[in-house]
């Protein structure tokens, strides 16, 4: 359902389950799905932040956002273009699903730096 179309390997696999071995791992993920939905609080230190975010404030800032074409769990960010006033561009990668890091490395690497340079250059023209 996350990715269907990611066919990692056994060692993939099994870099990723380490994690499972985490005493805080269950705890942590319980958590943040709950939180996401608003049934437990956050960190008080981020309290001032998640307020203002709440307001969902126009992101100015330079910004690519992904979605895999085959992420059978979120919806997409192509819905959210409206809260952008700063450039933006939308990008999709076929065939990928929710770990877009993983399962297309170039392309996110490629976005990522493709969105750094179009920071620096907005920032060169102010």
């Amino acid at each position: 359902m996350w990715s269907p179309t990611w066919g990692f390997d056994e060692a993939t696999f099994e870099r990723s389950a380490e994690a499972f071995g985490n005493p805080d791992f269950v705890d942590v993920v319980i958590h943040s799905y709950r939180h996401r939905y608003g049934l437990v609080a956050g960190d008080p230190a981020y309290d001032e932040i998640e307020s203002r975010l709440a307001t969902q404030p126009a992101i100015a800032v330079p910004a690519i956002t992904i979605d895999g074409d085959s992420d059978g769990v979120d919806p997409g960010t192509s819905a959210d273009a409206r809260k952008f006033e700063g450039p933006h561009e939308h990008r999709v990668f076929k065939g990928a699903g929710h770990n877009l890091p993983q399962e297309r490395p170039a392309e996110w690497a490629r976005a990522t730096l493709d969105a750094r340079a179009i920071a620096l250059a907005k920032s060169a023209l102010d």
